[in-house]
């Protein structure tokens, strides 16, 4: 039965785990595209109303809800940079995911309500980034950018995670 304090262990998840399971994912984006030398690199985390702003960091009313992330150049702009910096932010996911596990394996970390909700919230991150779909706010996965890239050759890819403006 669903009870109360099931109700506080999905706020719990909700407003703070898959946050940062997020966060995770745009810093697999941003990692790799600054690798790859992008400049003017911000983050925006959630939708909405800002509420506050910080060195390239905007947080937004619903920072549990979204992420995305923007930069202008790409000093290595080729199919092979591009897709690295889309597959960057599963990549960074995945790895979150092996990592807690990992601790756990070696005793390093309890398994918890907290770790089976971070690995649940992230595969469910990748698995619907690297679906290649069109999201309803005409934004498209990462899946699907790179489905575009590779099929269509197109230069400027974009995602709702992350925009690339050439």
């Amino acid at each position: 039965m669903f009870g109360f304090q099931d109700i506080i262990k999905f706020l719990w998840a909700f407003f703070l785990i898959f946050p940062v399971v997020i966060i995770i994912h745009l810093l697999g984006h941003i990692t790799f595209a600054a690798i790859f030398g992008a400049k003017g690199i911000r983050v925006t985390l959630g939708s909405g109303k800002s509420l506050f702003s910080f060195w390239k960091i905007d947080v937004h009313q619903f920072y549990f809800w979204s992420g995305d992330c923007q930069f202008e150049y790409v000093a290595f702009n080729n199919r092979f940079s591009k897709s690295v910096i889309l597959l960057g932010g599963s990549i960074f996911n995945l790895l979150s995911m092996l990592l807690v596990n990992l601790l756990i394996w070696f005793d390093l970390f309890e398994p918890s309500i907290f770790s089976y909700q971070f690995i649940y919230f992230s595969f469910y991150y990748v698995f619907f980034a690297l679906l290649p779909m069109d999201y309803p706010g005409g934004g498209h996965s990462d899946g699907k950018a790179l489905y575009r890239l590779w099929r269509k050759g197109e230069r400027g890819v974009s995602s709702v995670d992350c925009q690339y403006k050439y």
